[in-house]
């Protein structure tokens, strides 16, 4: 079987129990060398296979799933983050089913989550936004009209932007073009998780400088959104505790 795993966002221990009992078990192993973190590799078995894919192209992925499961072996397709946000396994996905090889897909922590967590952050907060919008630029994938930046900042949610650190002037642009407004809070994460995370705090106004001045490119989420900035705005309290709120679990006091 071939067993598709998120390996988290970068802090090895943030693989699941499940995903990790799978790496130790499995015969060949070929993981996103570009962001894994390498000390994952550490839980393999002393006798496993393991490829880079980032040295791979699709073609070759598929050989290896093919054959090892052909011989009747475990196969670990180890991808960063969680595997259904941008993790490029459609493609695979569609191959092993065409040759009727068994999979299944292990869910990981994504780097937008690890991202919260490391701002101390709730991204739906009551009062202010219900809704999570996480979208990318376009570069050499591009992206529908209809899901361009500005279109999608329009409905003021909380937004978690992958993949384009590297365009923030365009990407301040297309949110100041959506209409929000300079003092809407933005923050960086770079590294979401890792030993070496870093994090970037300002607005729309002077985030782009700062950016620059660190001199960020890559492998880091951009957090735009009134949720930042909770505690100084008035908001509702969840419903979930209220004493007020009454529900199949619990009876409300008047």
């Amino acid at each position: 079987m071939v067993h598709i795993i998120g390996a988290g966002a970068g802090d090895p221990e943030l693989i699941t129990v499940k995903g990790q009992r799978l790496l130790r078990e499995a015969d060949v192993v070929i993981y996103a060398g570009s962001l894994v973190n390498s000390d994952l590799l550490k839980n393999c078995k002393a006798d496993a296979k393991i490829y880079n894919s980032a040295e791979m192209m699709l073609e070759e992925i598929l050989y290896i799933m093919e054959t090892a499961a052909a011989e009747g072996k475990n196969v670990v397709r180890l991808h960063t983050g969680d595997p259904a946000i941008y993790g490029a396994i459609q493609e695979q996905i569609e191959a092993l089913e065409d040759k009727n090889i068994a999979y299944e897909i292990v869910p990981g922590v994504s780097s937008f989550l690890a991202a919260a967590a490391a701002l101390k952050q709730e991204f739906t907060i009551p009062g202010i936004t219900q809704t999570v919008i996480i979208t990318r630029c376009g570069g050499r994938t591009p992206i529908p009209d209809s899901e361009s930046l500005k279109n999608l900042a329009a409905h003021k949610t909380t937004i978690c932007i992958f993949l384009s650190v590297g365009l923030i002037e365009e990407v301040v642009a297309d949110l100041i073009s959506a209409g929000l407004n300079m003092k809407t809070p933005v923050a960086i994460v770079v590294r979401a998780s890792w030993a070496d995370e870093k994090i970037i705090r300002g607005d729309l106004e002077n985030i782009v400088a700062q950016v620059k001045a660190a001199k960020i490119e890559r492998t880091a989420m951009i957090i735009v959104g009134d949720c930042l900035n909770a505690r100084n705005i008035h908001h509702e309290k969840s419903k979930l505790y209220s004493a007020k709120f009454s529900h199949m679990f619990r009876t409300a006091i008047d």
